[in-house]
Formats: C-alpha cells, sequence, structure tokens
C-alpha cells in the first residue's frame, strides 16, 4: 500500500473521470513535455538514477488468453476497452463480498491500465511459456509426491504456502512480476550497489555492481545472487544460485535470470528479462513490462507481524483432530 490520500479518494474520482488505458510508453510523458525537455536523472558517478517509489501493477495478462490467439498487440482501442471490463469486473464485486473493496485495494494509487501494446508480458511467438521438458515434468511430479507423503495441508506449518508462511511470494522473482495488490517497490543505489525492496513480501534485493565473491552452491538463496552492471544506461542485473525450493513455475536450482533496468522518462523504468533454465525448458525466454513511478512511499509489509491467520489455521485444525480422535479410536 502505497503512503498516499490518493488512494483512499481514488473511488470517488474515478466515478466521474472516464477510464483510459495507457497503451504505450512515450519516449516523454505527457508530463515531461508540458515542463520541457526531460534530462534523465544521474548519480554523482554519472549513472542513471533509478531511486524512488515505483509500482509495476498492469492489467496486462502474464500470458495471452487462448480468447487472443495470434494477436500479439493491442490496437490503442483495443488496450483501453480491455482495460475497461477489467475495472468493471472490479466495480462488479458482489455486495456480500466483505472481504474488500476490489477496486480500491487493487489499483494502489493509481488506476491500473493495459501496460504498453503486447497482450501479454510473455514475448514467445503464442505468448505462452515454452513447454516444460522431460526432465523438468519428472522433477515436478516428484515434488508433488513429496508434498502429498507430508500429510495435509493443516498437518503442520511447512505444509502451507512460502507466501502464507510470510517467506517469498512467486511474483517476487526474480523476475519481478506484477502481484494483485501491493505491487509496490522502492529503489535506492549508490556506486557499488542498487537495492531493490518489493513491498510484498518485504523482501530486499542486494545487488552488488562492482566485483564480488561469490557465496557459492552451499549458500543458495530463496531470490537467487544477483550481480550487476552497466552497459551504457542500462543496469543489468544476473541471477543465480537459487536454491531450487520455490520452484518458480516449475522451475529448478539451475535457474538463470538476466533483468534489463532502463530509464524510459521521469515516470517509467523499461523493464526487460530473459529467463534461463535447461532443466525445465528447452529454449530461452523472455518477458517484458513497464514499472512506473508512485504516487508516495510504500508502507511496511509486516506479513509476520500479522500473520494471524496461519496460527488460527493450524490450532483449528487440531481442534478438529481431536474432536474426530475417539471416532477414530479402536474399538476396545
Amino acid at each position: 500500500m502505497v503512503k498516499s490520500l490518493t488512494v483512499l479518494a481514488v473511488a470517488a474520482v474515478f466515478v466521474a473521470v472516464p477510464v483510459l488505458a495507457q497503451t504505450t510508453a512515450p519516449a516523454v510523458s505527457e508530463g515531461n513535455a508540458a515542463r520541457g525537455a526531460w534530462q534523465m536523472p544521474r548519480t554523482p558517478e554519472g549513472k542513471p538514477s533509478f531511486e524512488g517509489d515505483w509500482v509495476n501493477n498492469t492489467f496486462t495478462p502474464f500470458e495471452r488468453p487462448d480468447d487472443l490467439k495470434d494477436k500479439a498487440f493491442f490496437t490503442a482501442e483495443e488496450a483501453k476497452a480491455y482495460a475497461e471490463r477489467a475495472i468493471a469486473r472490479q466495480k462488479a464485486q458482489p455486495a456480500d463480498n466483505i472481504h474488500y473493496d476490489d477496486f480500491i485495494w487493487m489499483n494502489e494509487s493509481r488506476l491500473r491500465s493495459v501496460t504498453g501494446s503486447r497482450t501479454s508480458i510473455v514475448q514467445t511467438a503464442d505468448g505462452k511459456l515454452p513447454p516444460m521438458n522431460a526432465e523438468g515434468r519428472a522433477r515436478a511430479q516428484a515434488r508433488a509426491a513429496a508434498r502429498k507423503r507430508q500429510g495435509g495441508p493443516a498437518d503442520r506449518v511447512q505444509n502451507r504456502a512460502l507466501s502464507e508462511r510470510c517467506i517469498i511470494w512467486p511474483h517476487e522473482g526474480p523476475p519481478m512480476l506484477p502481484v494483485g495488490y501491493n505491487a509496490n517497490i522502492k529503489i535506492i543505489q549508490n556506486a557499488e550497489t542498487i537495492v531493490i525492496i518489493q513491498e510484498m513480501t518485504h523482501n530486499t534485493r542486494v545487488i552488488p555492481l562492482v566485483p564480488a565473491p561469490r557465496l557459492g552452491e552451499t549458500f543458495r538463496h530463496w531470490s537467487g545472487e544477483p550481480r550487476g552492471w552497466w552497459e551504457d544506461d542500462t543496469l543489468v542485473v544476473v541471477t543465480t544460485n537459487y536454491n531450487g525450493r520455490t520452484a518458480w513455475r516449475g522451475s529448478s536450482e539451475n535457474l538463470r535470470v538476466t533483468e534489463r533496468f532502463t530509464l524510459v522518462d521521469a515516470d517509467t523504468i523499461g523493464y526487460a528479462f530473459t529467463v534461463e533454465d535447461p532443466a525445465t525448458w528447452d529454449t530461452p525466454w523472455k518477458g517484458e513490462i513497464a514499472i512506473s513511478k508512485a504516487d508516495g512511499e510504500i508502507w511496511e509489509y509486516a506479513c509476520h507481524e500479522g500473520n494471524y491467520g496461519l496460527r488460527h489455521i493450524l490450532s483449528a485444525a487440531r481442534v478438529a483432530d481431536a474432536e474426530e480422535a475417539p471416532a477414530r479410536a479402536p474399538a476396545r
């Protein structure tokens, strides 16, 4: 969630304002054009400065929907209509659904739209992930069998999802992907390091920009081990040495992700990534999305501190076990 009163007023504002989808990321935004030619912010060392608060929420689907088939790009009108339909679905939330107000909490401090003109974040010919190879399928089957041997989902805390345990969410990556809500990012940098904080689950990526010794395979990470460098005005980050336990999209510990961050204008970072894992896919695949300027700072996502649901799930299961115990006891 962004620290801004905008988020509290968004529902009232957009009742009267037409919903418009941003279909492309212009070289210079309208706001910048009004203020004159945009000057890329730079650090004292002359490198592009990404510092600030950002958000990557979007209606652009990760994979191309089946109904779009071979259509790789939206027209401006189609992108606008696609975003309007998604907003309409949020506003059509049933009155008896008391979870949250989807229109407010799913849009953060800015109205979500279609990002760019592509019909999917994944940039393959059909907009879909490559098929998993035989090694990947065998590993997925082994993982499923191992989960089954561990018992039911409420038998022990280790059987719950990693996100429920506040360890990591799949969208954190890398690659960093949009998530339904709290899609906020803070970037801090100096000459030797760039730090990327994702609000949910609150993990922090510390990326060395100078040569640094590798920790090696003995210390594998949930989010891998990154190394970054500059190619002209583009930040390149390569991440390897994953622990494999996230099984992101079915991947293995051999996953390798190359990210490219480029400032497009004062309000936009172009974010492109390449995914390689021969133990899962026979061919690499790519994706691309825009990261947009956020209106205000992000709040701390105190996952562990507020994780009452996990405790209640397990304690309720133990109560149910106790109630069922007499029925399971052998007759004497």
